[in-house]
């Protein structure tokens, strides 16, 4: 995997973008009008990649940009490409073709992204990298988690719970993201500058080491499994989202090993946030979407009334093309089952989906 290089600059204050309300629940079409000045502003265009990599792509994200755009009166079409590249460049000609005066997007991989905004900026279109960089593509602004951090959150939180089990020289695996994201080349960076002096010492042994193509889940169960067929001493997963934990999960239950092996995860997902609460997962990652969302539909809004937007707290240096980007990186938090709380008080997973069934007894358990 290649290694990217994130550089945070000048971190000021969160985010200035008060001109937008709290999220709503609405998840259909384009961002109704309101306010004197929806008249004047241009149209958004967004790209979001996919609907089966994580949960988020399909209700968080949609719904708390939709309420952005919506409470700023700023029309906005917001489509998704289901992860066919094809498609993801015919939706962007369509938006360019459209006259949409900000296109912000969520690469499926850096070539495809970066064909897309080279059409926009021929356009003269304002471009917006939304949660992946894509490299090489010059878009005009990042918006994104600090996604080294990330990754340093799930190594840690796996030495933890590996310390927990009072293993001795355990083998742990890694389950990494798809080589053609860049985040997840920054989320191995992060979680292995956690492990690799663990490696180096002896105290832990580095086992099987694997990328997923597309972060497709199904694939990464199979590699896994490979994984544990021929390391039936693996003791921890470094598994890079809670999708591939969950993939790992299973494997480990057709194994009886699901419990005794920690696995990390990230998003904070339901299902990720339940493997925690049984045991079967070690922690997870929270990124607080809204705070994204609101931060990319704030900078899209400016540019789409013509203003400079005032929002981006540092820059960004583009590991390949080497150029600066300004850029919002927010701050993620480590989730364990005693902090899964945190996440349900936040507003980000329902307390009644969470806890439905035979997760009640555990939510009390854990004060949810």
């Amino acid at each position: 995997m290649r290694k990217g290089i994130i550089a945070l600059a000048a971190v000021g204050g969160l985010l200035a973008t008060g001109s937008l309300a709290a999220c709503g629940d609405d998840s259909s079409g384009s961002g109704s009008s309101g306010g004197s000045s929806a008249s004047t502003a241009g149209k958004v265009g967004v790209i979001l990649p996919d609907t089966a990599s994580s949960a988020r792509w399909a209700t968080d994200d949609l719904k708390y940009l939709k309420a952005a755009f919506e409470a700023a009166g700023v029309q906005a079409d917001i489509q998704n490409a289901q992860g066919d590249k094809a498609q993801f460049q015919t939706i962007a000609d369509g938006m360019i073709s459209s006259g949409v005066k900000v296109l912000m997007i969520v690469n499926l991989d850096s070539g495809t992204g970066k064909a897309v905004l080279d059409k926009a900026k021929k356009a003269g279109i304002a471009t917006i990298d939304y949660d992946r960089l894509t490299l090489s593509g010059g878009a005009n602004y990042y918006v994104s988690f600090d996604n080294v951090k990330v990754g340093e959150l799930q190594g840690q939180g796996l030495v933890d719970c590996l310390t927990a089990k009072k293993y001795t020289k355990p083998k742990v695996a890694e389950v990494n993201g798809s080589p053609t994201d860049n985040n997840a080349t920054l989320f191995a960076q992060g979680y292995n500058s956690v492990l690799d002096p663990k490696y180096a010492d002896g105290t832990y042994v580095k086992g099987p080491n694997q990328s997923v193509p597309d972060w497709d889940n199904a694939q990464g169960g199979t590699i896994f499994e490979q994984m544990l067929t021929a390391n039936k001493d693996i003791k921890g997963v470094l598994a890079a989202n809670d999708g591939l934990g969950n993939a790992v999960i299973s494997q480990l239950k057709k194994a009886k090993l699901n419990g005794q092996v920690p696995v990390t995860g990230q998003d904070a997902t339901v299902q990720g946030l339940q493997n925690i609460l049984t045991g079967d997962q070690c922690m997870t990652v929270y990124k607080a979407i809204k705070q994204e969302a609101d931060a990319a539909a704030g900078l899209a809004i400016s540019l789409a009334k013509g203003e400079q937007p005032t929002t981006a707290t540092g820059t960004t240096t583009d590991p390949e093309s080497k150029a600066s980007i300004p850029s919002v990186l927010l701050v993620p938090k480590s989730i364990t089952a005693e902090t899964v709380k945190d996440v349900v008080a936040d507003g980000f997973v329902k307390k009644e989906e969470l806890c439905a069934g035979s997760y009640a007894t555990l939510c009390t358990k854990y004060g949810i």
